[in-house]
């Protein structure tokens, strides 16, 4: 009888273990590199910024092209806006982004970009229509866009890039006012 309980009580077999903590180990690994990856963002002030696709919404492109790559705008002062119809905090700043433009559009030097993240086309178009915007915007529904800026904290989020491709600043949350941007801008051209 003692026998047969030794028996039972044996367990699981020996290659099974190990390849259970294998497996747990490889996990462990791939979740490091995954945190690894996520406090090393993909953009970094100082540093070029890497190119995407911008295809604008109907009505909102870059002079009369439906779709840019960024560095097709290289050569200018490219402030990219990522917001969202349903953030409160963008709908505080929209105002101060469209009068900035409008100070700022006339020297062809500076282009602004609205990045509309993760919105609905009927959300985006009352959004830009609430607040009267006019500079190029573009969706960014499966989030393409905002994975390559490697998006800090949430919308709002911008991203002021100079002539060279170079990322010199991220201004995280809403700006204060136009005078603020205008200055931003002004001070990397």
């Amino acid at each position: 009888m003692t026998e047969e309980k030794t028996n039972e009580k044996k367990g699981m077999p020996i290659m099974t273990q190990v390849f259970i903590w294998v497996f747990v180990v490889g996990l462990l690994v791939l979740v490091a590199f995954g945190l690894r990856r996520a406090q090393n963002p993909m953009v970094v002030v100082g540093k070029p910024i890497p190119d995407f696709n911008l295809v604008f919404y109907e009505g909102y492109e870059y002079n009369g092209q439906k779709e840019v790559k960024l560095s097709d705008l290289q050569g200018k002062v490219v402030l990219v806006n990522v917001w969202a119809s349903w953030c409160k905090p963008c709908e505080q700043e929209a105002p101060d982004l469209q009068a900035a433009w409008e100070l700022l559009k006339d020297s062809g030097d500076v282009v602004f970009v609205g990045v509309d993240y993760v919105d609905t086309p009927a959300g985006a178009s009352e959004y830009l229509t609430k607040f009267n915007i006019t500079f190029p915007n573009a969706p960014d529904l499966k989030s393409n866009i905002s994975s390559i800026l490697n998006r800090q904290m949430g919308v709002p989020e911008t991203y002021i890039i100079d002539r060279k491709g170079i990322l010199q600043q991220i201004q995280i949350g809403p700006f204060t006012s136009t005078e603020e941007i205008v200055f931003i801008i002004q001070s990397i051209q």
